[in-house]
Parts: C-alpha cells; sequence; structure tokens
C-alpha cells in the first residue's frame, strides 16, 4: 500500500522529528568508541522516543490519550537536549553542533507544544459535551 499513509505520517512535527533522529545519529557516530554503550546509545535511544511517541499517541482513540503520548514525546526530547550538553561538557561535540541540536529541539518543542494543546482542547471540548473531566494544562 504504497498510496496509504497513516495518521502520524501526515505530521510534520513527526516528519521533522525523523530527520532529528538522522542528525542525532550522525553526530554521535563520531563519538568515542567507548561510549557505544553509554551517552551514543541514550541519547539515540532518547531522540528515537520522540517520533515513536508521536506514532503511538496518533493511535489512540482519545484526544487526552494522544495529549500523554505527546508530553512523552516532549520529555524524550529534552532528554535529548540534556545528553548533548553533557557531551558537549565532556568534549564529544562542538559548540556548533550544540546549538544546532538546540535549534531542531527549539523548532521541535515548539511544535509538540502546539500539538499537545491542540489535542487537550479536542479533549476539553469534548468533556464538556459528555460531562467527563477534563485535564489540565
Amino acid at each position: 500500500m504504497e498510496g496509504h499513509l497513516y495518521s502520524f505520517e501526515k505530521l510534520l512535527v513527526w516528519q521533522d522529528a525523523r530527520k532529528f533522529v538522522a542528525f542525532v545519529y550522525a553526530v554521535t557516530k563520531k563519538f568515542p568508541k567507548e561510549e557505544l554503550y553509554g551517552l551514543t546509545n541514550q541519547i539515540r535511544r532518547a531522540s528515537v522516543s520522540v517520533p515513536a511517541n508521536i506514532a503511538e499517541g496518533s493511535s489512540r482513540s482519545s484526544a487526552k490519550d494522544q495529549a500523554y503520548f505527546s508530553q512523552l514525546s516532549y520529555s524524550s526530547l529534552m532528554e535529548t537536549l540534556n545528553h548533548f550538553y553533557i557531551a558537549f561538557d565532556l568534549g564529544y561535540l562542538s559548540q556548533k553542533t550544540l546549538y544546532t541540536a538546540k535549534d531542531h529541539v527549539f523548532k521541535l518543542s515548539n511544535m509538540l507544544n502546539g500539538l499537545r494543546k491542540n489535542q487537550i482542547q479536542r479533549h476539553q471540548q469534548l468533556s464538556k459535551k459528555t460531562k467527563t473531566k477534563p485535564i489540565t494544562t
């Protein structure tokens, strides 16, 4: 089914998160070999969680659940940024690369916050109609 797209594949934030993962893998490829099972593994896993949680959240039927996975995605993004700082502190990457990573994170964090805000608003609108307890931001 070459022409079929799942809902998450249409999201620009998911598409950009995939590009961010490719960036992370390219940067960490240059890390010392002794970090392969340490910082390299940690930063790669955290970055992969960003688009993975977007995709998983899109499969959820409630906006509340979708917002939860968007928050997890955001948390993984912040974890990835933390790891970039650690790598910089250890001398594994340049300040220019750190700033490039921060630019990616800034763009993705804004997109994720917008997505989550929309999901929360949809949940609150549905809550008013069905009188269920709304989630708070």
